[in-house]
């Protein structure tokens, strides 16, 4: 046949049109000595220039369908290892040398690409390419692939041997026939003399010219074809031809094992792309140059398989974004419609064991053990374990090399391995699933996740149980959209009434805080037909809170009446009452109309004995709204106080324990605050409740008023991970309002600013956690030097809190930063008002840190010779307390009131103590203010005495110690064998560094040190 026969048709299979585009799209030379190929035998030149060149042209003319991808043609990337072995192998065919090549690599890899560039080199070099593809269409005959292979040489000028056709007949007639024999030879017995008479094919065609046979995907091949093949290569020596042949890894074919083992054979075994070569290809697919996090964001996501990165990259330029990570997280599921595909092509080369574990683990979901996804698949646990190496080598699963574990690369991947199964068939899978999990002791939500997707599964009498287990989990724990959507399949519309009732109470809660007003008409339903007295006394709590939701308050009211009908005896009743009410308190908090109605129908007694856990829960939600209204703040803390003594986080709820601890802090008793809030964050799954991000917030405000500014921004650390400012609930809105005071104390403004910025407006939610947040927005401003926006701010804000009837200057400090704007304006007399009106109420209330800020405010308004006696009785006040930082704020303000005044002995040494204190505190922005007054009186202070539990000496930390675990003075003296003064000293020098009173702070203190910030804010 002429050479311009030759001709390189497309090529059906795995690797795809943009598998063979890839190899144009970019190039990465691999360091010295780095190959992945075989080491036996030579061939380490270089490809040239002009060869490459030459390939390129080659590739233009047609092979590759740059109109669809739309790239600049160029080498593959990270290949030049194998290039290089490849155009050896054609110049020892051109000069007359045997060669055989084995490309051994998964699909996606770029074994087609490097055939193809094999083809190519090999046409330009002068080579007879004779080419077969072992998976194209017809080629299931015995001899099938090698007849598509040798045909070109029957209908040109090289015919067949000289002797009789192998297949003839006696007497047979071959005048016209080809060389080649029929494919009626039996696939597991090919004759030698059928062998030989190929081999002489190939021989005699050899003779004339150079040959390349070119054998693509041969594992796909037929048994009778592998046979020839391995009988040629057992016999290229003295022959000028190259045989290559491609092969899927882990093929498991003897015979192509066996001309792999050949001492003459190159192994050729294309790795991943690395960081580098994903760069490059980026480069060539969109123009721009690629920062490290999108390599490793690009390669984790596809394991560095060619084309799953080509089709990511596809997908950034398609959608008209830069390739940076950002852009990549971003991209959504019609954006990736192109890579999905891919994958599922990939899934359909391969076996249908390996099909099948794919499916099996995109329905379990990742994580899944590995023994639970064999099962669902229908394979022993040795099977499935190769085909998650199989899955791994295309770059589509992450499995450690343990097999414990393993995660698809990409969401779009695990959705391609279910893309070829029907709706029904798979909702079958999630139900067989859900039985295995369940059987397997897996946690009932994973179960109902899997139920979830199957309705018919859902409706048996086993998976109504774990949906119910499951539906009631999450309502406890803060989902109840989940639960509802859970339960819903297990009751039918029109099915109400003959369904369990019992499901429909689990069905009417979870919808309650969903949907109220489905919720009420379902637990309606499920009170008329539920017996058990603890179940309809259930229904009726949430009805109750159902019609809360709704603003329906004196219907919810009513119902307490109506509970006292059910229950065994009589205290039962009581205790489900108070249980009613206390929930109907909790409730009514999300709704400002609805709070303010159920107050004026509510009793506040604070008189319960706190002996039950619901009298407990209802102490701890009548004293919180007390403290909050400076109503009977004496009586509101003793309450706490016995909740917090009777109650274990075993025994009541997080939001009994958390509204006691709550009211410690609205009534200036933060060190007690501290304490109580650690002993609820140590529930277990606290994390899991839906007030958890609330606690934090309170323990962080706990923590601000005491000074420890980092354990404050710790804890709203923890509450605010994972939200984005821009979708902040009113759940997130306590936490920011926090940490934004927290970091002016710090006096870190750009931080302040930034945190703000994208929060939505406050003004649009009328929830009382906003109102914190308007407050500190409103300092913020202040701080700014925007005084009319800060006024409005902190207005808004007051009146605001008014109508929540959270009226007490503990809870909320907008009153005093609203007179500070007021100041700032030139308005005295609105920021007297402000500060009487606090003091009066915290000197009623006994509220002290309250009254010391609101002295603090009124001694600003007045001269200067009337500051001084206003400010010493504010820092006697606070003397009593722990609050470290305002302590410091009155003792700033007092030095200087008495420098104004001209004492300036008296201010020197006020402010060397607030110098010192704001150095231990953390507190940069007051320290610095403390060091300029200070200077201002003609100190010249030296550097601040070291301060915390970091400043104690080994000794100083020993008896520190053993102080805190209860011994007395004489016996540490007599353990330590040092004296009862020595003892002493050393206490003394303690209380001094870290700033508390006695043993009871000491304890606190050091606990907190002990257990690290992050476990001390429930971390």
């Amino acid at each position: 046949m002429r050479r311009n026969q030759v001709i390189f048709p497309p090529v059906p299979g795995q690797d795809g049109p943009f598998d063979r585009q890839l190899s144009w799209h970019a190039c990465r030379r691999r360091p010295r000595g780095h190959h992945s190929t075989d080491q036996r035998g030579s061939g380490r030149t270089s490809v040239s220039p002009e060869r490459r060149m030459l390939m390129t042209t080659a590739a233009e003319g047609g092979e590759l369908d740059r109109a669809h991808h739309g790239g600049t043609a160029g080498p593959p990337v990270d290949r030049d290892g194998e290039l290089t072995v490849l155009s050896a192998a054609v110049r020892d065919a051109v000069a007359g040398r045997p060669g055989l090549v084995v490309l051994d690599a998964p699909d996606g890899r770029g074994r087609t690409t490097l055939m193809n560039s094999l083809l190519l080199e090999a046409h330009a070099a002068g080579l007879r390419v004779l080419r077969a593809h072992g998976t194209a269409a017809g080629h299931t005959a015995p001899l099938s692939t090698v007849r598509a292979l040798l045909e070109p040489l029957s209908g040109g000028a090289t015919r067949g041997p000289a002797a009789g056709h192998p297949t003839a007949r006696p007497g047979e007639d071959l005048r016209g026939r080809d060389a080649l024999p029929r494919s009626d030879v039996r696939a597991g017995d090919v004759p030698h003399s059928v062998l030989a008479a190929l081999h002489e094919v190939v021989r005699r065609a050899a003779r004339e010219r150079p040959l390349l046979i070119a054998v693509d995907d041969a594992h796909a091949a037929e048994p009778a074809s592998l046979r020839f093949l391995a009988h040629v290569a057992r016999r290229l020596a003295g022959l000028p031809v190259l045989l290559c042949v491609a092969r899927r890894s882990g093929g498991g074919s003897p015979l192509l094992d066996e001309i792999a083992a050949l001492p003459m054979c190159r192994v050729l075994r294309p790795l991943p792309l690395t960081q580098d070569g994903i760069g490059t290809l980026a480069r060539r697919l969109t123009g721009m140059d690629v920062d490290d996090g999108f390599r490793a964001a690009c390669r984790a996501a596809t394991r560095g398989s060619p084309v799953l990165v080509t089709h990511l990259l596809t997908a950034l330029r398609d959608a008209r974004l830069p390739p940076t990570e950002n852009a990549l997280a971003a991209l959504d599921t019609q954006a990736l419609a192109a890579f999905r595909a891919g994958v599922v092509r990939l899934l359909d080369g391969q076996p249908t064991t390996v099909r099948r574990a794919a499916r099996a683990l995109a329905v379990l979901g990742d994580g899944t053990p590995p023994e639970t996804c064999a099962r669902l698949a229908a394979l022993d646990p040795g099977a499935f374990a190769r085909c998650l190496t199989v899955l791994g080598a295309l770059g589509l699963v992450d499995a450690r090399t343990d097999g414990g574990t393993w995660s698809f690369t990409h969401p779009q991947v695990r959705a391609a391995a279910v893309t070829r199964t029907s709706p029904d068939e798979r909702s079958l899978l999630h139900g067989l699933a859900a039985r295995l999990l369940h059987e397997s002791g897996a946690d009932v939500t994973e179960v109902a996740e899997q139920l979830r997707q199957s309705p018919e599964s859902a409706t048996r009498p086993w998976a109504r149980a774990v949906l119910r287990e499951a539906a009631r989990d999450m309502t406890l724990h803060g989902s109840p959209e989940r639960a509802v959507e859970l339960l819903r399949p297990c009751v039918p519309p029109g099915h109400e009434g003959t369904c369990e009732p019992e499901l429909l109470l689990d069905l009417g809660l979870a919808e309650g805080r969903v949907d109220p007003s489905a919720g009420a008409a379902r637990l309606a339903l499920a009170l008329d037909r539920l017996t058990c007295p603890e179940a309809r006394l259930t229904a009726l709590g949430g009805l109750a809170g159902a019609l809360m939701r709704l603003g329906e308050v004196s219907r919810a009211t009513a119902l307490i009446d109506r509970c006292r009908q059910y229950g065994a005896d009589s205290a039962a009743a009581a205790r489900s009452a108070h249980l009613l009410e206390a929930q109907l308190l909790l409730v009514a908090t999300a709704d400002r109309e609805t709070y303010s109605r159920l107050l004026d129908s509510t009793s506040l007694d604070l008189g319960l004995p706190g002996d039950t856990t619901a009298r407990r829960a209802l102490l701890a939600s009548r004293a919180v709204v007390c403290a909050a209204r400076a109503d009977r703040v004496a009586e509101a803390r003793d309450a706490a106080r016995t909740v917090l003594a009777h109650g274990t986080p075993v025994t009541d709820a997080v939001s009994t324990l958390g509204s006691a601890a709550s009211v410690l802090l609205y009534t200036d008793r933060p060190r007690e605050a501290v304490e109580a809030f650690r002993q609820v964050l140590d529930t277990p799954h606290v994390r899991r409740e839906e007030v958890y991000p609330t606690l934090l917030a309170l323990t962080a405000e706990a923590h601000a008023r005491l000074g420890a500014l980092t354990e404050a921004l710790r804890a709203t650390n923890v509450a605010l991970e994972g939200v984005a400012p821009a979708r902040a609930t009113r759940l997130a809105a306590l936490p920011l309002a926090v940490r934004l005071h927290t970091l002016l104390d710090e006096g870190d403004l750009a931080a302040g600013t930034a945190l703000v910025r994208g929060l939505p407006d406050p003004m649009d939610d009328e929830a009382w956690q906003w109102n914190e947040v308007l407050c500190a927005r409103g300092r913020l401003r202040l701080a700014s030097d925007d005084v009319e926006g800060a006024l409005d701010d902190l207005t808004e804000c007051g009146r605001r809190q008014r109508a929540w009837h959270r009226t007490s200057p503990a809870v909320s400090s907008w009153w005093y930063w609203a007179g500070r704007s007021h100041l700032a304006r030139g308005d005295r007399a609105t920021a007297r008002q402000l500060a009487d009106d606090a003091i009066e109420s915290a000197r009623a209330a006994h509220l002290p840190c309250a009254l010391a800020q609101g002295l603090e405010l009124r001694a600003a308004t007045e001269a200067a010779q009337h500051r001084p006696l206003l400010l010493q009785e504010a820092e006697a006040v606070l003397g009593t307390t722990s609050a470290a930082l305002l302590l410091a704020r009155v003792r700033v303000a007092r030095g200087r009131a008495l420098h104004r005044c001209g004492d300036k002995q008296a201010a020197r040494a006020v402010l060397r103590k607030a110098w010192e204190e704001t150095y231990a505190l953390g507190a940069p922005a007051l320290h610095a203010e403390a060091h300029t007054a200070l200077l201002a009186t003609g100190a010249r202070p030296r550097r601040p005495v070291p301060r915390g539990v970091d400043a104690l000496t080994r000794s100083e930390r020993r008896v520190a110690k053993l102080a805190d675990s209860g011994l007395t003075n004489a016996v540490i003296a007599r353990t330590l064998c040092v004296t009862l003064r020595t003892v002493e000293v050393h206490l003394t020098s303690v209380y001094r560094k870290l700033n508390v009173a006695g043993r009871r702070e000491l304890r606190f203190v050091l606990r907190a040190a002990d257990e690290g910030a992050l476990h001390a804010v429930g971390a």
